[in-house]
């Protein structure tokens, strides 16, 4: 499970808040006395999952450790449109120039945590697992895969070190999948898995019979899917299979029916909308039809 580790998370928003922020929110410096002090609400302009709010408490706590925030919402939680999500209240200055980094990341993340719930619902009693990939945004690849957590999902491997994860590419530079698999397992340690990818059911086959200890059927139309899940029940049922390769929330319940383990999205985190979230000083704008 992916965690949100204080130290390392801080030092990123350190990084984020310069770039925004460089020598200093000039706007704010030039209108906004130096102690003038108010409450920032953030509100919902969408509906959906919400996912991110210790992360913006950190964002405003780092511009200011004296501000002071509440979240008024669960984490991972569905919001309603109108819904106010959290309050921060302490200097205006420091408010606003953590306003747009803290609602980024938190518009992010619960776009993120929406879409996968969105994929979680349509799994419903279904024996298998929804998770992530490594498509995700350079240097958010932690808050992305917590967001889906937060929507309901599981997550993949977090980096090229996790696993082994063999793929064509992988296949065609060492020779085959059986080649491919002696390799990896002469070199890893017992307590790693070897995961192939099979495009065909002649791969399946050769994933089998080299030990793969997870094959994945990638981008599989359905009833060659269903063959190779058969195949693979039939012949290792030790086997862990995964399905990939466009899936989307029409294919996803179909594809899970086949009796695969896992189902791996890349679109929950490549191709995501936000949510629309604002943040409004002392009072929340009533929003206009």
């Amino acid at each position: 499970m992916i965690t949100l580790n204080p130290m390392m998370l801080q030092s990123w928003i350190k990084e984020w808040l310069a770039e925004d922020i460089g020598t200093g929110d000039v706007t704010s410096l030039v209108t906004i006395p130096e102690n003038h002090e108010s409450i920032g609400i953030i509100h919902m302009k969408d509906e959906g999952i919400i996912a991110g709010l210790p992360v913006a408490e950190m964002v405003f706590r780092t511009v200011d450790d004296r501000l002071k925030f509440k979240a008024l919402a669960q984490e991972g939680s569905r919001v309603s449109r109108g819904m106010i999500v959290a309050r921060v209240h302490g200097n205006t200055r420091s408010i606003l120039s953590g306003e747009r980094l803290a609602l980024n990341l938190l518009q992010r993340m619960s776009g993120i945590a929406t879409k996968t719930a969105e994929f979680v619902r349509e799994l419903e009693g279904l024996p298998v697992r929804l998770v992530d990939t490594r498509k995700t945004t350079p240097g958010h690849r932690l808050l992305e895969k917590y967001a889906v957590r937060a929507g309901g999902g599981h997550n993949h491997r977090l980096g090229l070190s996790d696993a082994v994860m063999i793929k064509d590419n992988h296949i065609k530079a060492a020779g085959g999948i059986r080649r491919a698999v002696e390799a990896a397992r002469a070199a890893i340690p017992h307590t790693m898995k070897i995961e192939v990818e099979a495009e065909t059911l002649e791969q399946v086959q050769e994933a089998i019979d080299a030990g793969a200890d997870i094959i994945m059927l990638d981008n599989m139309p359905i009833p060659m899917m269903e063959e190779a899940v058969r195949l693979i029940r039939s012949r290792a049922s030790h086997v862990v299979i995964e399905a990939s390769g466009g899936v989307t929330i029409e294919t996803v319940r179909r594809i899970a029916q086949t009796g695969v383990d896992v189902i791996s999205v890349g679109g929950l985190t490549h191709s995501v909308r936000s949510l629309d979230i604002s943040l409004d000083l002392n009072e929340k704008k009533e929003r206009r039809v």
